[in-house]
């Protein structure tokens, strides 16, 4: 038995993401597995999902939204669930079997993230945990939140940088749709974005989400337009 757990507060997004997200683990996972999110709101989440209430965390003075509420998912429990961990952001389109990526590593592994390179930075998007494992990050930062937020900015590098012995995925799993989909330069007002080949899981971390990605919406931003990537719909269901 293994679990995916992913986690959801506030208004940035609706109880469809955590569905959709559930129904491709689904299809994309042979093995036995728990699929849990952790929410301060269950309303409009399917029925067959397992919901956790986010564990209380102190959060940075004006940043109560802020992806630090993320290190929650390191608490010593959540609920009643040990072992193997796999965590998935929202906005993730899985594209193929997710099999390997429990058996990949022993030690904390994610994303490195693609624009800092060499520099020991993960992307939280997707990371695989032992629950329990690493509850003294969380208990650091809330013992020196003003520090750890003054230093770290965010909360992929501190988790990065205060675990220190992590492990990155093979960098064809985890793909940008930003970064790896889209066309570079006069391409992009050509060519349909396309899936990264060996891609297992697309990140649409910042803009666009999926939704907005299957019309070709990019907030209206002329230099960063690309064409409607229709192929998006017949994995994010």
């Amino acid at each position: 038995m293994v679990n995916v757990i992913c986690i959801k507060w506030g208004d940035l997004y609706g109880p469809e993401f955590v569905n959709k997200l559930y129904s491709m683990v689904k299809r994309n996972i042979t093995r036995d597995f728990r699929f849990v999110c952790i929410t301060d709101d269950a309303s409009g989440i399917d029925a067959s999902i397992e919901t956790l209430l986010i564990p209380e965390i102190c959060m940075p003075p004006g940043k109560p939204t802020s992806g630090w509420k993320k290190l929650t998912v390191l608490s010593e429990q959540l609920g009643d669930l040990s072992g193997k961990t796999l965590f998935l952001d929202l906005d993730v389109v899985i594209i193929d079997n997710i099999d390997p990526l429990f058996d990949y590593a022993d030690k904390f592994t994610i994303i490195e993230n693609w624009t800092q390179k060499g520099r020991g930075i993960g992307n939280s998007s997707v990371f695989c945990y032992q629950i329990g494992q690493h509850v003294d990050v969380l208990r650091y930062y809330e013992e020196h939140m003003k520090d750890v937020v003054s230093k770290y900015g965010n909360e992929q590098i501190y988790l990065s940088k205060k675990i220190g012995d992590i492990k990155y995925w093979p960098e064809q799993w985890c793909r940008s749709f930003k970064f790896h989909s889209i066309p570079k330069g006069i391409l992009r007002y050509f060519l349909t974005p396309k899936i990264p080949e060996g891609c297992k899981i697309l990140v649409f971390h910042g803009h666009p989400n999926p939704d907005k990605a299957i019309v070709g919406n990019y907030g209206g931003r002329i230099f960063k337009y690309f064409k409607p990537t229709q192929w998006i719909e017949k994995y994010w269901v």
